[in-house]
């Protein structure tokens, strides 16, 4: 594999971006429509702008981070952080509490402020795209403590995909449903091939259940395993490979 993305064929300047693992693509292409990338001291505001290899390429006047080859870590999102290089309000970061001999990175999907558990993380931006997009067909697994009580219409009807206030959540498989007796407390399993924003908080409040626990335990083939709440493992390339297959070669 080359590790050099640059070559003597023109490349769009937002995958130069994204490959250095400065962030996303598509952060990438808000970076430039803002006037904050530039091409040899020239500003471009045009995602389809193309470059080359000689090309100087600055965002914020900064040169971009020598590229590497990609890497995928495994991270336990402890409950309280928020999935985000920044934070308006001051509340703590993912990217503020990794070991800080990690390279920049950003994530693959999100987690909400209160929900743990498997957070991917890469310093490649269009490995982050490729593994978020809803073509993958990875499904995402979660297991929820919810205060009440799930019933089987619920399960049905979840099944078949669900509209709430106009917007659409596609069909989730709930299974694996621990009641306690002398609680109103139910933990169980949940299924999805999407991740709009608090899906599953919003979809259990629909039925009546409070979520109080979410914990994410695989993205994929990637699995939670006995990684320990805040650690994080780096996957091997090996891994990477054997898991994107002929897609590696779109990085």
């Amino acid at each position: 594999m080359k590790t050099n993305l640059l070559n003597k064929k023109p490349i769009r300047i937002a995958k130069v971006i994204a490959h250095s693992g400065l962030c996303s693509r598509r952060d990438a292409e808000q970076l430039i429509k803002t006037g904050r990338v530039t091409i040899n001291n020239e500003v471009i505001t045009e995602c389809s702008t193309k470059t080359l290899e000689q090309d100087l390429i600055l965002v914020d006047g900064e040169k971009l981070p020598k590229q590497e080859k990609p890497r995928l870590w495994k991270y336990y999102k402890p409950s309280g952080l928020i999935t985000t290089h920044k934070d308006e309000n001051r509340r703590p970061t993912v990217f503020n509490n990794i070991p800080p001999h990690l390279p920049r990175v950003i994530s693959v999907g999100r987690l909400d402020l209160n929900s743990e558990g498997l957070l991917l993380l890469t310093n490649n931006g269009d490995l982050a795209r490729l593994l978020e997009h809803p073509s993958s067909g990875w499904i995402r697994r979660y297991r929820l403590r919810v205060h009440g009580r799930v019933n089987k219409d619920m399960i049905k009807i979840l099944k078949k995909g669900i509209k709430i206030k106009g917007i659409y959540y596609a069909p989730i498989v709930i299974d694996e449903i621990k009641e306690n007796n002398d609680s109103s407390n139910s933990w169980l399993t949940a299924k999805i091939k999407e991740g709009k924003n608090r899906e599953l908080r919003i979809i259990m409040q629909n039925f009546g259940l409070k979520v109080s626990r979410l914990i994410r335990t695989s993205y994929g083939p990637f699995q939670l395993g006995n990684l320990k709440n805040g650690n994080l493992e780096e996957v091997s390339y090996k891994v990477i490979k054997e898991q994107l297959g002929k897609n590696i070669n779109y990085l």
